[in-house]
């Protein structure tokens, strides 16, 4: 006791008095991550003569230089987790698009269903849509309802017929505009300003009135080479008038005026005074005669046409960029174009020959689309096949219901739609200009 100086009690204490105060060692390879640290290389250390103090940090990684080879294996490892967290974002993108796909074709399909019993049942005759879905499911099902044959006759074959066809030209000429006005480049692009319609109406009664082709050549087929003698036309004659945008428009006017005075001709100088009447009021856009057999023929063209607009939906967002975009990004100019107009003829001729020349249906309804789902094609071609379907159903129903006793033809209503909309389209475009 007596030996102890000043600053013995700062002394080293026993290793036992250490742990009660302090704890106990840590158990090594136990160490936790904050207390584990790299070993420090010295080998340039002043003292070991290899120059400079600290470790080597030419990769940000005082473990490189010790093992190279576990630093580029670090450095792959985390690589790949990045590639898999990146594969896991796209796939759970992937699936969150498919499901939202799936809700909007749901969506669209009720919506369909909707509009053709709201078609069926309204009329001079007012039906139930519970007698509606009994004679659809009588027809498709088997099912054994009892309901009057009247109102089953009406609705089987009359109105819903009426309504699957007007759905079919109403998407078929709608996918039509919104082809035209994207390899064109041109918001006033429809096939009904352009002459095609018209020209469908040319080659159609050519066919029925003047009979070329002797009874071998269908109404459809005779309005599909008049449609693209049409557009052959009015290309033409917009090259040679120049390169502007609105020398297409005028150009379409002109070939739709000769076109529409051709058949006049044909009609006035060939045709009795039954089929004059007729024609005339066919040329109108008329759904009267409509049934079930003509349903078979605008529903083939109506997929038909959809699926080749889905099919090159990349391909027309390209050409709203111009055909020099569309090559840059390896499209077949030439190719594409010509099957895609010759799809837009084909539909747009085959539901001429059905109901007659409808206007404005290619015009206003791809810009309506856009409104709701933008300028991709890839949405906009489904958007703009179901507005059209909708439009043209509902607009039958009007024709069919707003003077009693009497039916007025579809392209009155669609024309009142559309004629004010094509002069805010042409006052906007020429605002933007």
């Amino acid at each position: 006791m007596a030996d102890r100086r000043l600053g013995d009690d700062c002394a080293e204490e026993p290793d036992d008095h250490r742990d009660r105060a302090h704890g106990p060692a840590p158990v090594p390879g136990r160490r936790l991550q904050a207390q584990t640290r790299v070993p420090e290389d010295r080998s340039r250390d002043p003292a070991h003569g290899r120059g400079a103090a600290g470790p080597d940090r030419d990769h940000g990684r005082p473990c490189d230089a010790a093992d190279p080879a576990a630093g580029q294996w670090a450095r792959n490892v985390g690589r790949r987790g990045r590639v898999v967290r990146a594969e896991q974002v796209i796939r759970s993108v992937r699936q969150m698009a498919v499901a939202r796909g799936a809700g909007y074709g749901t969506l669209a399909l009720l919506l369909l269903v909707v509009t053709f019993a709201l078609g069926a049942s309204i009329g001079e005759t007012p039906i139930p849509v519970t007698v509606v879905g009994q004679t659809v499911a009588n027809h498709l099902f088997g099912a054994s309802y009892e309901l009057d044959p009247i109102e089953a006759g009406i609705v089987w074959n009359y109105r819903l017929s009426r309504a699957v066809v007007a759905a079919c030209c109403g998407a078929a000429l709608a996918l039509s505009g919104v082809i035209l006005q994207a390899l064109l480049r041109n918001a006033l692009a429809d096939p009904y300003i352009l002459g095609i319609s018209a020209g469908a109406s040319t080659g159609a009664v050519s066919v029925a009135i003047l009979g070329i082709g002797g009874g071998a050549i269908s109404l459809s087929f005779g309005a599909f080479v008049g449609s693209l003698a049409a557009f052959a036309f009015v290309a033409l004659l917009a090259r040679g008038a120049g390169r502007g945008k609105g020398q297409i428009i005028l150009a379409g006017v002109a070939g739709s005026q000769l076109f529409n005075a051709l058949t006049s001709f044909i009609v006035t100088k060939s045709a009795s005074a039954e089929q004059v009447r007729g024609i005339m009021f066919w040329l109108l856009g008329n759904l009267s005669g409509v049934r079930w057999p003509d349903g078979a023929l605008a529903l083939p063209a109506a997929a038909i046409g959809t699926c080749v607009c889905l099919w090159y939906a990349r391909a027309l967002d390209a050409f709203t960029f111009g055909t020099d975009s569309a090559a840059s990004l390896g499209i077949a100019v030439w190719r594409v174009q010509a099957l895609l107009i010759a799809a837009a003829a084909l539909m747009t001729a085959v539901m001429v020959s059905i109901v007659g020349s409808i206007g404005f249906v290619g015009l206003v309804i791809p810009h309506a689309a856009r409104l709701v789902v933008g300028v991709r094609h890839s949405r906009l071609i489904p958007a703009s096949a179901l507005v059209g379907a909708v439009f043209l159903v509902v607009s039958d129903v009007v024709s069919r219901t707003v003077i009693s006793g009497q039916v007025l033809p579809i392209g009155v209503v669609t024309a009142l739609v559309g004629a004010p909309a094509f002069a805010f389209i042409l006052v906007q475009g020429q605002r933007k200009s």
